[in-house]
């Protein structure tokens, strides 16, 4: 009798099932995952819907006040304010995912490699994370930013070549727990090589972990991105990113031009909140545990 029916949809596994559940109802996290949707269409499709040229310059327009035409005001080379915080979210927004996942990305397989192998390999692959962990983040970014003329793509390198330390020693510890399991023991009697136990059971097996770090990951390059683009290390004119948006809006504190500080300002606030909100929901999710009783 079952012959006729339709092909059942496949189940949902029960630990998958259990972390969704977790999630949907983590209100944070839900309102994380929103914010960073609007900012996301704010960024890449309000441009579609409010076209403006940023580009060229129009000092007749400078300094304008909100108001018709100007939902935002304009800068002071009368570039139109709301249009700038679009454009400058896109290059936010881009640098910090890119920078970000590639932290994560060198971070896990070398925290992977660390913590597998361990013995000689583990201790001289993690004192040069400790030598580098004790450079400051920050100083070493400004350094690097000062000898290179900063691009997307460069800004995307320098940020990652600093951020993957965290994520590779939290992998390690991973790799660390991972490595005694049976079915790596059962690989390794079946001839089974490091690459294959780091790539194929140790890194899938961290996937919660790496997916919870990744977004921690990105807000800290977004707030990386504005440090460095405050400092004046930014992407070159015409382009801007909400740091620079926001760095060369306090110019203009005492006059009261509210609108070229409070708008990039509050975005940077609301993606860093957004990511870090969607990451504890995240973490919460995959720290999934039979229920007791």
């Amino acid at each position: 009798m079952g012959a006729g029916r339709p092909d059942a949809a496949p189940a949902i596994p029960g630990p998958a099932r259990r972390a969704l559940a977790v999630l949907t109802r983590n209100k944070l996290a839900l309102a994380g995952a929103l914010v960073l949707l609007a900012l996301f269409a704010f960024c890449f499709l309000g441009p579609l819907l409010h076209p403006t040229d940023q580009i060229h310059t129009d000092l007749a327009q400078a300094g304008r006040a909100p108001g018709a035409g100007h939902p935002l005001g304009t800068t002071d080379l009368g570039y139109d304010q709301l249009g700038r915080l679009m454009y400058g979210g896109r290059t936010s927004l881009e640098v910090g995912l890119a920078a970000g996942l590639l932290a994560t990305l060198l971070g896990t397989v070398y925290g992977a490699v660390a913590g597998y192998f361990g013995g000689w390999v583990d201790a001289v692959l993690m004192r040069i994370t400790d030598a580098a962990l004790a450079v400051p983040a920050l100083f070493l970014l400004v350094v690097v930013a000062t000898l290179i003329t900063p691009s997307k793509p460069v800004l995307i390198l320098i940020i990652a070549s600093v951020a993957w330390l965290s994520p590779a020693r939290l992998i390690r510890g991973e790799a660390l727990a991972l490595r005694s399991r049976d079915y790596l023991h059962a690989m390794r009697l079946m001839g089974g090589g490091g690459g294959r136990a780091v790539f194929r059971h140790i890194v899938p097996n961290a996937v919660g972990t790496v997916i919870v770090n990744a977004t921690f990951q990105v807000a800290d390059a977004i707030l990386y991105v504005a440090y460095l683009s405050f400092l004046g290390l930014s992407v070159p004119p015409p382009a801007a990113d909400w740091g620079s948006l926001l760095s060369a809006g306090l110019t203009y504190t005492q006059v009261g031009h509210w609108w070229l500080i409070f708008p990039p300002g509050l975005a940077i606030v609301l993606v860093v909140a957004a990511f870090n909100c969607l990451g504890d929901g995240l973490r919460d999710a995959f720290d999934v545990r039979p229920a007791k009783g």
